[in-house]
């Protein structure tokens, strides 16, 4: 059954698509609105270098990473061949790609030892892709993402195009192609078998407890590992991250100093110190004996 959109009226009032006539009518909406869509910010539109165009240059400020953009009305190119072109462009040029933040965000000057490199990624938008190319990039640790828009009036579908729990490493297919593998070499996509991996059965239980736990909060609780923990959100905003330790979790919960009702005080307030997770408040747990009471603490941190 193909995927239906309807307005809830009298009855139900099926909507018709209204296609992008230009991929920059797309564009524009998507700058416009990045950090809701996407939680980026917006660096460049149209930014040129070394002979090529990127569409929308972006930056995301919790992975410290730059983020490209394009967008596709042509459904029979390669995403995977232009990704690891642009992936490969931008890992050559980094200098290039600082100057421009930094001359965008004078205030918030970045240096090339702030820049994870190894977390970069390409996002193609479009209405349409094919199934080769959602294909071509199901793999589990690819840094190229697909996102299918569709405008209905004045309502607009975003649905990214999540990797099935079957996919594969792409590091077999990268070691063919030099460009493709020193791409690869340098990024780094992380999972959530990366941040478990080497941890003991009951580290590894403890936390899809508390995984379980959290994703029973509320609907829609998105499950983002990271560099160095594994963030939830809700509505592209953290709720809360989780730093896979060797005996057991360390929790950070994502609200600002007095802003956490904690009646039995078993929060660490950490807005002073540096950490990893989002929020300035912190637990380390290793056991499940306060959970219920955990979780009553993270929900206040879930958007309305």
């Amino acid at each position: 059954m193909q995927s239906s959109l309807y307005k809830i009226a009298t009855s139900l009032e099926a909507l018709k698509e209204t296609p992008f006539k230009k991929e920059r009518e797309l564009q524009s909406l998507f700058e416009a609105n990045l950090s809701q869509i996407m939680g980026l910010m917006l660096v460049r539109s149209e930014f040129a270098i070394k002979n090529k165009r990127i569409d929308t240059l972006a930056f995301d400020p919790e992975s410290k990473a730059f983020v490209i953009i394009e967008y596709k009305r042509d459904c029979n190119s390669s995403v995977v061949d232009q990704g690891f072109t642009y992936l490969s462009l931008m890992l050559q040029n980094k200098a290039d790609f600082i100057l421009e933040y930094n001359e965008q965000y004078p205030k918030t000057q970045l240096s090339r030892q702030e820049v994870d490199w190894s977390q970069s990624r390409v996002v193609f938008v479009s209405s349409d892709f094919t199934e080769n190319q959602i294909e071509a990039t199901n793999f589990k640790d690819i840094a190229i993402e697909l996102y299918e828009v569709k405008r209905y009036g004045d309502h607009l579908l975003i649905a990214p195009i999540k990797k099935s729990k079957a996919a594969e490493s792409v590091k077999p297919i990268t070691r063919q192609n030099k460009v493709y593998q020193s791409v690869a070499d340098e990024i780094k996509v992380y999972t959530e078998e990366n941040q478990l991996n080497n941890k003991s059965e009951e580290v590894v239980a403890l936390y899809e407890k508390y995984k379980a736990a959290i994703l029973n909060l509320t609907e829609n609780i998105e499950v983002k590992p990271q560099k160095w923990y594994i963030a939830f959100k809700k509505d592209r905003r953290n709720i809360c991250d989780i730093e896979i330790q060797k005996v057991g979790l360390k929790m950070t919960i994502n609200l600002k100093k007095d802003e956490l009702d904690d009646p039995k005080r078993i929060m660490r307030d950490i807005s002073g110190v540096g950490h990893f997770g989002n929020g300035d408040y912190e637990i380390k747990v290793s056991n499940d004996k306060n959970l219920e009471y955990v979780m009553s603490l993270v929900k206040q941190a879930i958007p309305e």
